[in-house]
């Protein structure tokens, strides 16, 4: 698929015309990344707006500690750090793919010379950075302000495929031990906030779940 098919099957560019996208497409370029593949680091200077096209991407920091704190998982199609691209600082923490992945990645300059003074463009950026606010206020009600039962009920009410994931993984998500995070899981079955079918489990009493949290 051409980079002018792909920017029309964009929302964020739903309101340009073929010929803006054509000149869009001229400073545009897509990459292909492998799983596990580090899409940048933090503290490295962006230069590009990056369109999440396909895959999972994760993007974390690491503590003094060396324990890995996920920010956010983004899904397609989504802008990927534009505040740090706004703003001209270096990127505030690392990103790599979860699963193979492609991004279109548009030279920032050029897009913001010849397209933030476009009112739709400017609006669906702006929505775009609200939505990053928002996320992070998550993270940090996730880490900082809920405790661990707490936390797990937020995180399994807003995360279905959490339910699906194995202990080990789901616990670095959630910054616990996995024998934490199995006590809070058994604590819930007794309630009846969780059934457990044969290896996996489902929300039982979701509205009880977000008790915790609310």
């Amino acid at each position: 698929m051409s980079i002018v098919d792909t920017l029309k099957e964009v929302h964020f560019f739903s309101n340009l015309d073929v010929k803006e996208l054509e000149f869009l497409a001229k400073f545009s370029r897509k990459r292909i990344l492998n799983e596990g593949e580090i899409l940048f680091y933090e503290k490295e200077k962006p230069h590009y707006l990056t369109l999440l096209l396909k895959g999972t991407l994760k993007v974390f920091k690491t503590d003094n500690k060396n324990n890995e704190i996920v920010l956010y998982r983004f899904k397609p199609k989504s802008l990927v750090a534009e505040m740090a691209v706004l703003e001209e600082i270096p990127y505030p923490a690392s990103a790599i793919f979860e699963s193979d992945g492609e991004v279109l990645e548009i030279n920032f300059e050029k897009f913001k010379n010849n397209f933030l003074s476009n009112p739709d463009v400017a609006m669906n950026f702006f929505k775009s950075l609200s939505q990053k606010i928002k996320n992070l206020e998550d993270v940090i009600a996730l880490n900082v302000v809920l405790d661990s039962t707490s936390r797990v009920a937020k995180y399994l009410c807003e995360n279905e495929e959490a339910l699906s994931m194995k202990h080990t993984e789901l616990s670095k998500n959630l910054h616990m031990t996995p024998e934490t995070l199995s006590r809070i899981f058994q604590k819930f079955v007794k309630l009846g906030y969780l059934e457990k079918e044969g290896k996996l489990f489902r929300i039982k009493e979701r509205e009880k779940l977000t008790y915790f949290f609310e």
